[in-house]
Order: C-alpha cells, then structure tokens, then sequence
C-alpha cells in the first residue's frame, strides 16, 4: 500500500472586530462545521478552505487580481510559479464556504479600490446565485468577477502557517494558512453541504471550549488560533501578518512508543531522529500500514483532547 498522495490546499482565518464581555476590543475568527457525514475530519470547527484547483491558474485569473503577482507570490512561497493559485484558492473557498467574497469594485478615476459591499437586497440575491453556481461547479469565480468587474483582493491576505498533513492520514493537504480582514458589507453563512454551521468566535473562547470537549478542533487549527490571541483588532491581527515572513513547514510524524501514539512536530525533542528513521525505513507491508494508519487517525482525529500549550 502506498502512502497518500498529498494535495495542495489553502485555508483563511477570516477576521473581524468585536469587543469582550467587559468591552475591551477584541477579534473574532469565522468558523465553520464540517457536515457529519464528511469522510474527513467530519463535525470538526475549520476555517474555510479546500484544494487549489485547476480553476485557480491561469493568466485570465490573474488579471482578476489587485496587488499581487503570480510571480511575487510564487516567490512568497518559495515556487517557481503558480504560487497566486494559493491566494485565488483561499477566496474561492471562502467565497464557496461561508459565502464571503474579498474583492474589490473596480476602482474610478482618481479613486482606490471599494471592498466588495452585497448587503442591498438585490447584491444579496445575485451574489447567492453566483455562490451557488461557483459551488455547483457551472460557473468559475473568475467569471463571477467578469460579470460583476470586480478584483480579488489578494492584496489583503496574508501566508501565515504551512501544514503537511502526517503521513497516516486518510487524506493529506499541503495546506498554506492565510488570514484576511471580513468585508464590512458581507454576512458569513455556512453552505448547508460541506458545513453545517457558522461561528464567529474569540480566538481564547474557540480554544476553550476545544479544551472543555464543547467542540472539535484539528492540530493545525488550534496553532493558528494561538498565533492570533493576543490581537485585540484587525489592524493588529494584519500588521502582525504582514511580518510573518520565515514560515517553518509543520509535517507531523506519527511514531509509536511503549504501545502509546505520539505526533511530533518540528522543534519537538526526537523529531528530527523519527525523521531520518522514516526516510530510512524500509517500505511497509500492506498490513503495517493499515495497522499504523488505524492508530493514527485515532491521534489525528479531532475533539480526542486538549493540545498541549507550545
């Protein structure tokens, strides 16, 4: 049995102002509940996000995008091309997901770009429809902003985190994390499919209720919402994004010690020896992996207990 293929993939933390119970400024992040019946990672909290598709490439794309490159961000993440795929992949997904569209109305004369705004009645019965076409698969964002001349605000998202999904999983992502502001204008709502619910939530409120077993978080979900807590606005939140540049790739090893799962990431005493051991091991029999992968998805799997602080 061989391992599982892994797949580019792109999530975004959607942020926005809010305030404590006590009235002091704070953020929130949008989070959405995968469907029960999901092959992966079913009832867990995410950000919105999935693959990068074929859809996301390409010059036409391209020139849909304010402020950013296919070659700027190809060097971002460290590609030699196709890296705005990323970007295009995250706002498509947000767009599919919650229903948010970052982009811009194309700007006057003299004028900048305006936020995408869809809270007239009939912007909100139209974009509905785009959304259910982009969903649907009959109709590409890039041609929701031909019909509506609009630019995807890549421009205002910003990498963060990198993830490789560990090498057991049922299904595996190289997924890059980005993080955006919400538009003012535009209601998050889950898509009744893929998600079933919609949370805007406090990044410490998020994690304690994780660790209270109220809700069920993955790995690299919980890292991400530790990056952001100690924001207290959105400007925060992107300045501090805006400087995240030595990005570390987190590619969890799944080891088995005195008959107890461990998952180790980079930085974690022993990483780098089960490293070496992995690449140096000779190929598992079909019967090893299944074994092993069983034992995994078991650490894997979301809402089994609360992550250690780093």
């Amino acid at each position: 049995m061989d391992a599982v293929p892994v797949r580019d993939a792109a999530t975004v933390m959607l942020v926005r102002d809010a305030v404590d119970p006590d009235g002091t400024p704070a953020i929130e992040v949008c989070m959405l509940r995968r469907n029960l019946a999901s092959e992966f990672v079913a009832g867990a909290y995410v950000f919105p996000g999935g693959s990068v598709d074929p859809e996301d490439h390409g010059p036409g794309v391209e020139a849909r995008c304010h402020g950013l490159t296919d070659a700027e961000a190809s060097a971002v993440l460290e590609l030699d091309s196709g890296g705005l795929a990323f970007w295009v992949a995250a706002l498509r997904e947000c767009f599919e997901e919650a229903g948010v569209l970052v982009a811009y109305r194309r700007p006057t004369p003299g004028g900048g770009p305006v936020l995408l705004d869809t809270s007239t009645p009939g912007d909100t019965a139209r974009f509905a429809v785009h959304r259910d076409g982009v969903n649907a698969g009959t109709t590409r964002l890039v041609d929701v902003c031909e019909a509506e001349d609009l630019l995807l605000a890549v421009d205002a998202v910003r990498y963060v985190a990198r993830w490789i999904t560990p090498e057991l999983a049922p299904r595996r992502y190289d997924t890059r994390f980005f993080i955006t502001a919400a538009p003012p204008g535009q209601v998050a709502r889950h898509d009744d499919g893929e998600t079933i619910a919609t949370i805007w939530v406090r990044p410490d409120d998020a994690l304690a209720r994780f660790g209270a077993g109220e809700i069920e978080l993955l790995p690299p979900t919980i890292a991400c919402l530790r990056s952001i807590r100690p924001f207290r606005s959105t400007t925060e939140a992107m300045a501090w994004a805006a400087t995240v540049t030595d990005i570390v790739t987190v590619l969890p090893i799944v080891v088995f010690e005195d008959g107890q799962v461990l998952v180790l990431r980079p930085g974690d005493e022993g990483y780098e020896q089960a490293k070496a051991d992995r690449e140096a091991s000779a190929p598992r029999s079909p019967d090893e992996w299944a074994e092993d992968a069983r034992a995994a998805r078991a650490v894997w799997a979301p809402g089994r207990a609360a992550e250690p602080e780093p």
